[in-house]
């Protein structure tokens, strides 16, 4: 067996055995025009079997496996135990002859680079930069083997075996090769890489260059010349003030020294080494077939490159049927859900929408560069969208401003699509209301009764079918008439109010309480669980240790079967609901019911008995007490009596009509679970069979892909762990508003000059200032609720509804006038702030806020 490797016998294939930083640089040593210093690999299998001799390293791995990543005290003891053994081993004697002799073939008297090339790490899904040790300056064959040992420790630093466990790495399943390379001593070094890191544009190369070895921009110590080039232009340049290099020192290692005072402002790099750079960038790029992170050092007048790594922070970009530039626009801003979704989940919501819907990074998209390339419907994409998220309606500005979607002439516009047609308007009589969720709801027990016996393909041919079904429910034009005439009364309301009264944002207030909101009910029925409790301390007693089994273990306590059947009738109407909710995939209330358990004791904390009902008529009573109070000031108006009647009309609509708002999505919902409990009976069959290894691989292929495993009874364990690891890196990304083609991803800007110094920009979607201690939460699971706090959240879709009764505020960093959290706000009344940039990271948990709900903004107070 070969321990040792050159880089002529390596190329990408070979992570298993020199690490993805060794892969790499083989493989770049085969690009023509690339120059890499030459240097072997350490293999991986050197590693384990230096490591096999001593099984009290296994044993403290497999220990170190079972911390959870925030245990960092365990983690920081147990890694340097682990890290110190492995330094103390001797090299086994053929192992340390393998490197000593490609030592001496490359010059034992030059100086090396020895570098950590672990298995996880420089790969297409996870970078793992900056994780394991690298030494430079290296000179002796002594002085190598050392530093091959210290490498191979490296592997359990705190700071590597943290990220590991937080992205989900096993630290039994990676190794650890060294990479030994030639040093290269350059006037000046730096990082390349073939996008825009800010935007994310590929059309860009971005270059960061300073004097002497790459390490003081890697590490940060000093401030680095900037340069962009697109199409073989420099399109900006930025030179700093660099004050030190890191040099190489005369004894080994390096050492940091200052540049003259008459060097410190010159530039790096010339124009021409500039573009040479990128167009060298371009050709490893073309070479891996994705965008890469490069490092470079200017030896003489020659390139070395020494590192290549893929940029597993850029967002993907959805696969087009052409090569035109094409805008997509997130549907998880618009959904309440920016996580990452499983294919399945993906699949079966694209098979639900109507629009056209793309897919990248475990997020949807919709494609709508047809809509923004006619004059006739550009403006009015970015009005619709703008006014339910501002963020986006600037971002699709932004892209309209550069020219990035080729317009249609005027003359040739009937080529595009219509705008949607405004439905016609409708009488304001709850029985429309009551007819649709009936027709619903007759859907959904026709569904319930015939998909039983369904099996094989035959099901996935049902499902398939009914999603037609599901469609015609969901986009009925009864129902969108509904929706739209209590969101043409709100801003109605909102408009003539402010105009005749100066009231800002009238409609809030008046659609508190309003009936047939399936998703306020939800939280307000929890209250009542609450009241079932509440009586039984040895019951509220074992709920504070309760695993997902509890129910079971319920009627042992006095009290339990009652609340057992309390919390069962719950879930019968609402146990289909979680949060992220339009992935089929989620586990469900019914399917993980402790899920509930910390916001029932919260209420049981925080409430008395009946606070349900007392809830909604305060509601009620606010909301009947602010209509009479603008019906009588308008009434007080030139021609008020008029004003007052329109008025009157307007707000009965409205709140006939809002509580629809919530139930198409719900008996989506609904629909999706009964698919879910069909599907994962044919897993369990599947898995009977031997065709699948668990249940939940149905969630890692798509519907397309389960279609053709029912059918034949096989399945790819390598595409499904393939998705399983796409969907674990996809799990990190942070989704943009809006994304181009050329991969730029928009977040967009709020445009405004009224704020009060420091407070944080948003859109006001529930009127009224609070203040309060905020609660920054990222699971309902771990809500600890006081009376009076502020939730401060990525984004609340229904499953966050339960907490609603127990917050005075909301503040979320996506949202809405018409998303779920907006609309359940108004109707408890609470005042809310949606689309806050970051604000669950320039928020911090425990800190004084105070939100203002009528003017769109928040101020941290303390």
């Amino acid at each position: 067996m070969a321990y040792v490797l050159g880089f002529g016998e390596i190329d990408r294939t070979q992570i298993a055995i020199v690490g993805g930083k060794g892969a790499n640089l083989g493989e770049l040593s085969r690009i023509d025009g690339v120059e890499v210093p030459d240097g072997f690999c350490v293999s991986t299998d050197a590693f384990a079997r230096t490591v096999a001799g001593t099984p009290s390293i296994a044993d403290r791995i497999d220990e170190l496996s079972r911390l959870e990543p925030h245990d960092q005290e365990a983690i920081r003891v147990l890694s340097a135990q682990i890290r110190c053994a492995i330094e103390e081993l001797t090299i086994p004697e053929d192992i340390a002859a393998e490197i000593i002799g490609a030592h001496a073939r490359l010059g034992a008297e030059d100086a090396y680079a020895v570098r950590s090339s672990a298995t996880a790490e420089d790969l297409p899904t996870a970078s793992f930069a900056g994780q394991q040790d690298t030494y430079l300056n290296i000179v002796g064959s002594a002085a190598i083997l050392e530093h091959v040992s210290r490498c191979w420790g490296s592997l359990f630093t705190e700071r590597a075996v943290t990220y590991r466990l937080r992205n989900r790495f096993g630290d039994k399943a990676i190794r650890m090769a060294v990479v030994v390379q030639r040093m290269v001593f350059p006037r000046a070094a730096g990082i390349l890489v073939t996008a825009d890191p800010l935007t994310s544009d590929r059309t860009v190369v971005s270059i960061d260059a300073g004097f002497g070895l790459g390490e003081a921009l890697v590490s940060g110590l000093v401030n680095a010349d900037a340069y962009q080039v697109r199409d073989n232009t420099i399109i900006s340049s930025t030179i700093a003030t660099k004050k030190l290099a890191v040099q190489p020192a005369p004894a080994g290692g390096t050492q940091v020294r200052e540049i003259a005072e008459e060097h410190r402002n010159e530039p790096v790099l010339s124009d021409a080494e500039v573009l040479r750079l990128a167009q060298l960038g371009r050709r490893i790029e073309a070479h891996f077939g994705s965008p890469q992170d490069i490092e470079w050092c200017l030896d003489g007048a020659d390139i070395r490159i020494v590192q290549s790594r893929p940029i597993t922070t850029l967002f993907p970009i959805p696969i087009a049927a052409d090569e035109e530039n094409r805008v997509y626009v997130s549907v998880g801003h618009q959904q309440m859900m920016t996580d990452a979704m499983k294919p399945l989940g993906i699949s079966l919501w694209q098979l639900t929408s109507r629009a056209p819907m793309r897919d990248a990074g475990g997020r949807l998209f919709v494609d709508v560069t047809t809509a923004l390339s006619s004059p006739a419907t550009s403006s009015g994409l970015v009005s619709a969208l703008g006014k339910s998220d501002p963020l986006i309606g600037d971002a699709l500005q932004a892209v309209i401003d550069r020219d990035f979607v080729r317009q249609v002439p005027e003359e040739d516009s009937a080529q595009a699509p219509p705008p949607p047609a405004t439905p016609p308007a409708i009488e304001t009589d709850p029985d429309i209301v009551t007819e649709l969720i009936a027709d619903s709801e007759a859907s959904l027990t026709a569904l319930k009764r015939d998909i039983r016996t369904e099996s094989g393909p035959a099901l996935l041919d049902f499902i398939q079918a009914d999603i037609q079904e599901l469609r015609r429910v969901l986009f009925t034009p009864r129902g969108l008439q509904v929706i739209t005439a209590a969101m043409d009364a709100s801003e109605w309301l909102n408009d003539r109010l402010r105009e005749w009264l100066g009231e800002k944002n009238a409609a809030d207030a008046l659609t508190q309480s309003v009936p047939g909101n399936v998703t306020s009910e939800m939280g307000l029925a929890l209250l009542d669980v609450a009241d079932v409790i509440r009586p039984h301390p040895d019951v509220v007693a074992y709920l504070q240790h309760a695993k997902d089994d509890f129910l079971d273990e319920l009627a042992e306590y006095p009290g339990g079967h009652e609340a057992r059947a309390a919390i069962e009738d719950f879930l019968d109407k609402y146990g289909m609901r979680c949060a992220g909710e339009i992935d089929i995939t989620r586990p469900r209330w019914s399917e993980s019911p402790s899920t509930l358990v910390p916001t029932i004791l919260g209420n049981i904390k925080n409430f008395g008995p009946g606070a349900g009902r007392q809830r909604f008529e305060e509601g009620l009573r606010d909301a009947e007490q602010k209509k009479e109070q603008l019906l009588k000031r308008l009434r007080a108006l030139p021609d008020g009596a008029q004003k007052a009647e329109e008025t009157e009309r307007m707000i009965d609509r409205v709140r006939t009509f809002s509580g629809y708002r919530e139930y198409p999505k719900y008996g989506m919902i609904s629909r999706y679970f009964v698919y879910k409990q069909a599907l994962l009976r044919e897993a369990e069959r599947l898995v009977a069979a031997g065709v699948l290894r668990a249940p939940d691989d149905i969630f890692y292929l798509r519907f397309d892909e389960l279609r053709e495993v029912v059918s034949t009874q096989r399945a790819s364990a390598e595409l499904i762990d393939e998705h399983r690891d796409e969907f674990r890196a996809f799990q990190a990304l942070t989704p943009p508003r809006v994304l181009t083609s050329d991969g730029a991803a928009l977040t967009g800007t709020y445009r405004r000059a009224d704020l009060p110094s420091g407070a944080l920009p948003g859109m006001p979607v529930s009127a009224g200032t609070i203040e309060g201690r905020a609660r920054v939460l990222s699971d309902i699971a771990q809500a600890d609720l006081a009376a009076g706090d502020i939730l401060v959240t990525a984004y609340t879709d229904p499953s966050w509804t339960p907490l609603f009764v127990a917050i005075k505020g909301l503040v979320t960093e996506v949202g809405g006038l018409m998303t779920h959290g907006a609309v359940i706000a108004r109707e408890y009344g609470l005042p809310a702030v949606v689309g806050v940039e970051h604000a669950t990271e320039l928020i911090r948990d425990g800190q004084r806020i105070r939100v203002n709900g009528t003017d769109g903004y928040v101020e941290v107070l303390s």
